[in-house]
């Protein structure tokens, strides 16, 4: 397989120039975001969405014609590589945020022209938000052959009954993607379908957003609470084909796990950086941090880890352009829980070493660390990650015919002497006594 390491110089200037745009704008937009109203934050984040579009660098998720950039998945990757720095707002500053990169993408690939034309256009630029609705907290955590919501067809309606959790911006949102079971009798990977759900649409009731460790980016953002009582939308509102609902999931969740490592380790790096810092800066016990040999084996680990990271996330969307989602399973799996726990990680190393200030709100490594825990349990927890890349290893393997390993040494070498026609040297007898 052929591989290649460079960037091109075009590429690398993109990525420069966004480099520099997080650090000088939406880094200092971060820290206003309790001090700001809603109206004048927002104001002052479309002004750099605007900047964003001019520069030729949003929604780059996206094909041409649907108003994105149409890059490959190692552009994409590299880019959310900084975008993901800032753990709320430079996804959404590049028109790249979730749910709604996801959701866009599930539009432009299964939606109808009507649907594209209702809810994807205005999504990609930014006059609508959206939620993908499919967590269920009695039933369906990480499986969803096991969700309990269901959508029964009424004439030329769909009519949803069940309750659902961790909506994301499900408060906000101006529509729900909804996973719901359409067929119940059906296979389980065929059970359920994707809805459309105007947020106006009666019987829907959005509760409220759910409190938990992950810091509240405020402005109504977070994860929902949703309640579906009798919820009628049109038989059109049907995302795709019926019972089609987790192949449309996996198509999502494929090329977006790709984006979130990439992102994690932009948090990663950051955090990183707020480490080395203090380790030159501080002084303790005769010397500076930094001269510590805890303190240079967690640098050393973290620079590791990350690169590790790094490079198996790259391999997996290189994989991706050339053979597809599928061809890539393992390793998407594989990356998402490497990459959740190399960032909860280096974070925890760089709050052991700024102490007390790592552990206050006067650096972000508190609301990055539990950001971090979330990343554990987010698109499947890491067991089932786990769960797939070992089953998927394990099909390549044969158990053995014999009773031994077939490294067995005595039964490997036995086989290589009949093999070279060797005959066993006779033992050595050793005499007793004097």
């Amino acid at each position: 397989m052929a591989w290649d390491f460079e960037t091109e110089p075009e590429q690398e200037e993109r990525l420069r120039w966004m480099r520099e745009f997080m650090r000088e704008e939406v880094f200092p937009l971060e820290v206003l975001q309790e001090e700001l109203d809603e109206a004048t934050f927002f104001t002052h984040l479309r002004k750099l969405q605007d900047r964003v579009k001019e520069a030729g660098l949003w929604a780059a998720h996206l094909p041409p014609e649907l108003g994105g950039q149409g890059k490959g998945q190692i552009e994409l990757a590299l880019m959310h590589e900084v975008i993901g720095s800032s753990i709320w707002w430079g996804p959404i500053v590049f028109g790249s945020q979730a749910p709604d990169s996801g959701n866009a993408e599930l539009l432009a690939h299964f939606g109808t022209e009507e649907q594209k034309e209702r809810w994807m256009y205005p999504l990609l630029e930014g006059e609508i938000r959206s939620c993908f609705s499919m967590t269920e907290s009695l039933t369906a955590g990480s499986d969803p052959t096991l969700l309990a919501t269901r959508a029964e067809l009424e004439g030329d309606e769909w009519v949803i009954n069940g309750e659902k959790w961790f909506s994301t911006n499900g408060m906000v949102a101006d529509f729900l993607i909804a996973m719901v079971v359409t067929d119940p009798d059906a296979a389980p990977h065929k059970r359920a379908s994707m809805i459309i759900v105007p947020t106006d649409a009666p019987g829907l009731r959005r509760l409220r957003n759910i409190d938990s460790l992950e810091v509240d980016p405020g402005f109504g953002y977070g994860h929902a609470e949703i309640l579906y009582d009798d919820v009628r939308v049109p038989a059109t509102n049907l995302l795709g084909d019926r019972g089609a609902g987790f192949a449309l999931a996996q198509a999502r969740l494929g090329p977006g796990r790709i984006h979130h490592c990439m992102r994690w380790l932009g948090q990663s790096q950051r955090a990183f950086g707020i480490m080395c810092e203090r380790a030159l800066q501080r002084e303790s016990h005769g010397g500076r941090l930094a001269e510590k040999q805890m303190v240079q084996t967690w640098i050393a680990d973290s620079v590791a880890e990350m690169e590790a990271a790094r490079l198996l996330t790259l391999r997996a969307a290189w994989k991706i352009d050339r053979l597809g989602t599928k061809a890539a399973r393992q390793e998407i799996s594989m990356i998402k829980f490497w990459g959740a726990k190399v960032m909860h990680d280096v974070i925890d190393r760089a709050i052991q070493v700024t102490g007390s200030l790592g552990y206050s709100a006067d650096l972000p490594l508190q609301a990055m660390y539990r950001f971090a825990r979330a990343a554990r349990i987010y698109d499947g927890v890491d067991e089932v990650h786990r769960q797939t890349v070992s089953r998927l290893v394990l099909r390549e393997h044969e158990p053995p015919e014999g009773p031994y390993p077939t490294e067995h040494l005595p039964t490997r070498r036995a086989a290589a002497r009949e093999k070279f026609g060797l005959v066993p040297k006779e033992p050595i007898a050793i005499s007793g006594g004097q």
